[in-house]
């Protein structure tokens, strides 16, 4: 699986790195953050911050490249990027209706059932479907924010507990502490 994993990210280097991208001025500020090799190795705290950004962008089905915007997130913050691109594809077109349709259930739950608030444009916006019924958009948009953050921290706690199981799969090293911490020594 390593191996697989690390062939993954060798190619993903090669296009990234490709010649006619490369000397393009506006590739090289993009990409310069993207290529620090400890956000590609694969370690605990890395990988449990990866696949909880991307779980919790997988869950936000109306926006659009979810993916880029884990990748983005995972390099300010210093998660693992590969997978938090990955995690993103748990919301794909089989499984988007069904996510789509239980956000909608636990927004309206705690929205109606719970009273928690939620902005008034937002409660205005509905939209009817037979055999549906009529959908809120503030029911949605509060269950997929609310089921992206049970997702992303059900996500890291279970990578955790992985890593602490079987330590030899998923190492300590390389943590997010030491790489803020070379982040911040090379910059100075």
């Amino acid at each position: 699986m390593k191996k697989k994993y690390l062939r993954l990210v060798r190619r993903a280097f090669r296009t990234l790195r490709h010649p006619r991208l490369r000397n393009r001025p506006w590739w090289q500020s993009l990409s310069r953050p993207l290529f620090r090799r400890s956000l590609w190795k694969p370690c605990r705290s890395s990988v449990a911050h990866g696949i909880a950004i991307g779980m919790f962008f997988s869950m936000l089905l109306l926006m659009p490249f979810q993916m880029i915007a884990a990748a983005i997130v995972s390099m300010r913050v210093g998660a693992n990027i590969p997978l938090a691109m990955a995690a993103c594809w748990i919301s794909n077109p089989v499984t988007s209706i069904p996510l789509g349709l239980a956000q909608f259930r636990l927004g309206e739950w705690l929205r109606v059932g719970i009273g928690i608030p939620t902005p008034e444009f937002l409660e205005r916006a509905h939209l009817t479907i037979r055999g549906a019924g009529t959908l809120n958009a503030a029911s949605f948009v509060l269950g997929s924010l609310t089921m992206g953050l049970i997702l992303a921290v059900s996500g890291y706690f279970i990578v955790h507990l992985f890593g602490s199981i079987l330590p030899q799969y998923l190492p300590r090293r390389g943590s997010l502490r030491e790489s803020r911490h070379f982040r911040q020594r090379s910059a100075n």
